[in-house]
């Protein structure tokens, strides 16, 4: 079992009055921080024309990460691929591998909001077609023959034969399904164990289908883990916000001014959150995992989400800290 940080989005909270810049300096002294502390791998994820700032460029980001740390693998999760050329795509990450030394992990999405495809000319229903060629199109790429129809050999290689790992993030059955048929890992998105092990079931019996000896099951969760006092409470207006945001993205086209701070969080939501974070002192921390990994198999990438904007930056810190301390050495 591994364990990933994430997602590092430097996101603008409502609170927060730090610059961009600030940001993005500190995002890669929390990935270096990672790396300190023993996590295995750290993540971004992207989004564009958000009103709060979420990341945009994500492989300049995994770029730098790569540069400034030596040891931890560099994941995106997940790049969205309908938005890029799969040529590009392929030199791009072939670049990251080498600058990382073969750290690099390449996660892909289709996408789904649709003023995103709107905005950068693509057409919402190549989705799909778009995802599955840009796989096909890098593993081209990343071998020693030509991508066709192009007729282009693509240099220079990444440092891996065959490239950085393709992981495919997905929640319904048809793209779980996808992940298990063409990629190297799927990735699920905050669920309870039980429809978790579904997802994994699906992704493995087509994993199983070809043979893949190392697919690689992992998931993101909210975590907070904390020991005096209760952690849920110290947890919960950020990750509402950050689940909220999600749903706002929806209203967010052509925003501007600060973005806008969340509705009173009811009772129903609340409930919903709560049963997906993982959230407690660490000997609750390590049973609720254990339940993910009980249901994942034995190849597990579990990413935490412990990058919470509008978190005091101590705090945050602190509960990652003790999670590295306290929770990971009880999977070693």
């Amino acid at each position: 079992m591994r364990f990933g940080y994430g997602f590092i989005t430097c996101q603008r909270h409502p609170d927060e009055e730090r610059s961009d810049y600030e940001l993005y300096r500190e995002a890669l002294e929390l990935a270096q921080e990672a790396e300190t502390l023993g996590f295995d791998s750290v993540w971004t994820s992207e989004h564009h024309f958000q009103d709060d700032a979420y990341m945009p460029s994500v492989l300049p980001m995994s770029a730098a990460i790569a540069a400034r740390t030596k040891r931890i693998d560099v994941g995106i999760g997940v790049l969205l691929a309908p938005f890029y050329h799969p040529l590009r795509l392929a030199e791009d990450a072939a670049t990251i591998d080498l600058i990382s030394g073969g750290r690099f992990i390449l996660g892909l999405g289709i996408a789904w909001l649709a003023w995103e495809f709107e905005a950068l000319g693509v057409p919402f229903r190549q989705r799909v077609r778009r995802t599955e060629e840009a796989i096909r199109i890098c593993r081209e790429a990343w071998s020693e023959g030509r991508v066709e129809p192009a007729g282009l050999a693509v240099s220079p290689s990444p440092a891996r034969s065959g490239g950085p790992p393709i992981w495919i993030g997905a929640q319904v059955e048809p793209a779980v399904k996808r992940a298990g048929r063409l990629a190297d890992g799927f990735m699920s998105v905050d669920l309870e164990p039980t429809e978790f092990a579904r997802q994994v079931g699906w992704a493995r019996e087509e994993a199983d289908k070809r043979e893949h000896p190392n697919f690689e099951m992992s998931g993101y969760w909210p975590v907070f883990t904390w020991e005096e006092g209760n952690a849920w409470e110290m947890a919960r207006p950020y990750v509402h916000y950050m689940a909220w945001k999600y749903e706002d993205s929806e209203r967010a086209k052509g925003r501007l001014g600060p973005p806008p701070r969340p509705p009173q969080l009811d009772a129903e939501t609340e409930a919903t959150l709560r049963a997906t974070c993982v959230c407690g002192t660490p000997e609750e921390v390590v049973e609720q995992i254990q339940a993910l990994r009980a249901a994942a198999g034995e190849r597990f990438t579990f990413v935490g989400r412990f990058y919470y904007p509008g978190m005091d930056r101590d705090t945050m810190r602190r509960a990652t800290r003790l999670f590295a301390e306290r929770v990971m050495p009880a999977f070693r």
